[in-house]
């Protein structure tokens, strides 16, 4: 006699099937357990405690999936619920067969955004490892610069906002839920589908920023447009060319790459309508951001090849900007305190030429100070091979310091000199000749002097030659000569030389000799060091005045 079956054996065998049918994943055929047994049967099975069956389940969102399942496999007759298919059984099946058409999905609007992206992202259907099924995919890229500064040598940091855009029509729910917008998202959303993988060429080091949770933004429209924005720290490199620094004009870039996928399958774009934006009050502490221009190109295989190895060109966008250096740093505290020391060097030219103590110190001070304040401004630059404008001028003003300090020694050489110096004119050139080079100026002098007293002897020895020599008209002095108590007669005439009475002699007179005598100088070792002195008050300043007239000449108009 069989006897009717206890609520305990319905529900232990219930609770078996339930188990069962999860192990297996088919909870779908275990949903219409209220057909079994009478109504006490049924009674019993609804007094199942709620939780325990949740447990048993994966989640909340998985139950919702499983029921809207069974309304698209409503063949499933309840007599065979118990019939739990083996596991031979379900590796022969289908993998598409656990996945309905997502398009026999009719008016989701009652369902939260979560369990839409739930339908829309399941595996079964959605792989967020492979791009949108499109050949020559569109990625629409855009950026605002919010912050930028400088970070070190040849480095900047920024702040920026990045926004792409591209169709994925996998994620399209326009049919699904046509009363629904968009759906918006975060990081969870982010891993959900695919993203476009891009990276900055000239980067150093990157991080998403964020104060709780990373600054993400996923949003899907109806129709599977998909944008994405996220805002990025970057410390990124741009390489100068210092050869006018600090009066130089530098162009940087900031070069997004495709990274996995090539030109062939993927190709970035600058937004048609506002491609990127720059904050108005935007502006760093040494430099200005004169203009700024976008660029797309495509960049050889060599060097991003990315992740799928495929030998082709990868797309690119490119935004390039020009940045002009603030002079008003280094003209304050570089410029017009090395011209004051190069004036300050020039303070001794006023003092006596054997003041050693004070010339020196003053020279000497003058030269470390400079090199000192010169150092402070290559600390901040690079160690580059070629020379740099502000070396240039560095090397110009020491000049002017060291040789004023070489001028004091000149001069105080001078200064402590016993012997006076011979001069054949008293001009400058004979000065510094006789300065410098007191004996050769001597030898100079003794042989102007030797030459001229050579010149006096054979004028006064060859007086009969010179004479014969010439055809000109000469003056005679002729002398008569009488007899005792009779005074002579001296007459001029030349007719007298026809005389050739032997008492009468004639002596010619020579015509004016050149008895002009060379005037020589003489100036004391004192006189030659204060005329020095004086000289260098009008050279050296002239002198910066025309280093200054090319320098920057040079600087502005190069």
């Amino acid at each position: 006699m069989q006897h009717p079956p206890t609520d305990h054996n319905i529900g232990s065998k219930i609770v078996f099937i339930v188990f069962l049918c999860c192990a297996n994943s088919k909870l779908v055929s275990c949903t219409t357990v209220s057909e079994i047994g009478n109504s006490s049967t049924s009674s019993s099975i609804m007094n199942i405690p709620e939780q325990d069956t949740i447990t048993s389940t994966a989640s909340t969102t998985e139950y919702r999936n499983a029921t809207l399942q069974l309304a698209q496999t409503s063949d499933i007759s309840s007599t065979n619920l118990t019939a739990v298919p083996n596991k031979e059984s379900e590796n022969s099946t289908d993998v598409n067969s656990d996945c309905p058409n997502i398009t026999t999905f009719k008016n989701l609007d009652k369902y939260t955004q979560e369990e839409l992206v739930h339908l829309l992202t399941d595996p079964c259907r959605y792989d967020r490892l492979v791009k949108p099924p499109t050949d020559h995919l569109e990625v629409f890229f855009r950026f605002d610069m919010t912050h930028i500064e400088t970070a070190e040598q040849l480095e900047f940091k920024t702040h920026i906002l990045i926004q792409q855009r591209y169709t994925d029509t996998r994620l399209s729910y326009s049919a699904l839920s046509p009363k629904r917008e968009v759906i918006k998202g975060e990081d969870d959303l982010k891993n959900k589908i695919w993203i476009p993988h891009l990276i900055l060429t000239s980067e150093k080091q990157s991080t998403l920023m964020g104060l709780n949770d990373k600054d993400i933004f996923i949003q899907i429209s109806p129709n599977g447009e998909v944008i994405y924005a996220y805002r990025l720290s970057v410390l990124f490199f741009c390489w100068m060319n210092l050869k006018k620094f600090p009066f130089d004009i530098q162009v940087c870039d900031l070069t997004w790459v495709s990274w996995v996928y090539n030109a062939d399958d993927l190709i970035l774009k600058w937004e048609p309508n506002s491609p990127f934006s720059i904050e108005s009050n935007l502006h760093l502490t040494e430099f200005v951001i004169e203009k700024e221009w976008i660029e797309t190109d495509i960049m050889p295989d060599r060097f991003y090849q990315g992740g799928q190895g495929k030998s082709a060109n990868y797309s690119a966008v490119i935004f390039k900007f020009q940045l002009a250096r603030e002079v008003g740093y280094y003209m304050m505290d570089y410029f017009l305190p090395s011209i004051l020391l190069v004036c300050t060097s020039w303070v001794t030219f006023w003092l006596q030429a054997d003041a050693s103590p004070p010339r020196v110190v003053l020279g000497t001070s003058t030269m470390l100070t400079f090199i000192t304040l010169n150092s402070g401004l290559g600390k901040t630059l690079p160690k580059v091979s070629y020379i740099k404008a502000n070396e240039i001028w560095f090397l110009g003003c020491i000049s002017f310091i060291f040789f004023s300090l070489a001028e004091f020694a000149f001069v105080n050489v001078i200064w402590r000199r016993k012997k006076k110096v011979e001069l054949i004119k008293a001009n400058s050139t004979h000065i510094l000749k006789g300065a410098l080079t007191p004996s050769l100026a001597r030898k100079e002098v003794r042989k102007a002097n030797s030459m001229n007293n050579l010149h006096k002897a054979r004028s006064c020895t060859s007086l009969d030659k010179e004479i014969s020599d010439k055809n000109t008209q000469l003056n005679y002095l002729t002398v008569h000569s009488l007899g005792a108590g009779m005074v002579p007669t001296i007459t001029h005439s030349s007719s007298d030389l026809i005389n050739n009475d032997e008492n009468v002699t004639t002596v010619p007179i020579p015509e004016a000799i050149n008895t002009n005598h060379v005037p020589f100088h003489t100036m004391t070792p004192q006189e030659v060091a204060i005329w020095i002195d004086k000289k260098s008050r009008i050279v050296f300043p002239v002198a910066f005045i025309i280093f200054n007239i090319l320098y920057w000449s040079f600087v502005y108009a190069l």
